[in-house]
């Protein structure tokens, strides 16, 4: 008895976006009242929380004005500093990182309430540290950084990662065809004049393009993969319908926030964005016809529907 069989075809196409979020403003501080010396601390304009539980400073990418604190390096570690009695000045030696160079300077992070216009010195919270900054001007050290943090951030080689779509490279017009994105946080540790520099890049928002004119993003969906039984009828939020066959050039671009901490210090978020677009992957859009047949492709390789045969 013929066995009975029914064949489809199909192609699509993907691409995929990114961007990235505001970083941080630096600015000298006035002097600390009442020390009667030349305030050597770094006030840090960033986006921080503060970790009830750890103490420790996080970044919050939203904006600077929501965070109610401002933030600084204390300097006042040094022997020639008006307070060495501060906690931890003597927990931490910096010594020189070269034969011919300078020791460090130990510093402090500590945080004030924005409200507080000129914060005194009972102002100032110790929040993490001790670390060390080296430069001959410490005080300079983290506003030079922060000039040309963006420009290192966009040198770095991040992995854009992949667009993938399902079902591929085939796929059906007037059917979803699944798109996601696979990148991923990433690390990198840098010297910057001389300091340390911990980098992070984080995959923060995607742009999908479809090869057939139509968009989607900025978004912070990078999509998912599902099961091969759900290809044909599960529209997901980066799921794209093709209305005409066709073979279409799909590709994502992936926006990456950054935040980078120095000499061990607290994160800080980097102002703008570096965005990738991974390399496009053809998608093959076709439409289904159905038809009896009276074999199948391995007993008849010239039946109607198999490769390389015309369609009627």
């Amino acid at each position: 008895m013929s066995s009975l069989s029914a064949r489809l075809v199909a192609v699509g196409i993907l691409l995929v976006s990114v961007s990235l979020y505001p970083a941080p403003s630096w600015a000298a501080n006035s002097p600390s009242p009442g020390t009667g010396f030349t305030d050597r601390s770094i006030s840090v304009g960033a986006e921080f929380t503060i970790n009830p539980t750890t103490g420790m400073p996080s970044t919050n990418l939203t904006t600077a004005s929501e965070d109610p604190n401002q933030y600084m390096a204390d300097t006042h570690c040094r022997a020639d500093g008006p307070d060495t009695k501060d906690p931890g000045c003597d927990a931490l030696d910096c010594p020189a990182t070269t034969p011919a160079g300078e020791e460090g300077t130990p510093v402090i992070w500590k945080e004030a309430p924005k409200a507080i216009t000129n914060p005194g010195w009972t102002d100032w919270i110790p929040v993490s540290g001790p670390t060390c900054l080296y430069d001959p001007l410490p005080e300079n050290v983290l506003a030079n950084i922060a000039a040309r943090i963006l420009n290192d951030f966009r040198q770095l080689p991040v992995n854009p990662g992949n667009l993938e779509a399902q079902p591929f490279p085939h796929t059906l017009k007037g059917g979803p065809t699944n798109f996601y994105a696979t990148a991923a946080d990433q690390t990198f540790d840098l010297t910057i004049l001389g300091q340390a520099v911990h980098l992070t890049a984080t995959p923060t928002s995607y742009t999908y393009t479809y090869g057939d004119g139509t968009t989607l993003g900025p978004t912070p969906a990078a999509g998912y993969t599902i099961p091969e039984t759900e290809w044909l009828n599960n529209q997901t939020r980066t799921s794209h319908t093709y209305t005409d066959t066709g073979n279409y050039q799909a590709a994502v671009t992936t926006s990456f926030t950054g935040t980078y901490s120095v000499n061990n210090g607290p994160p800080l978020p980097i102002n703008g964005t570096l965005d990738i677009t991974t390399p496009t992957k053809t998608i093959h859009v076709w439409k289904t016809e159905k038809a009896l047949v009276a074999d199948t492709c391995q007993e008849n390789p010239n039946s109607w529907g198999c490769p390389g045969t015309e369609t009627r």
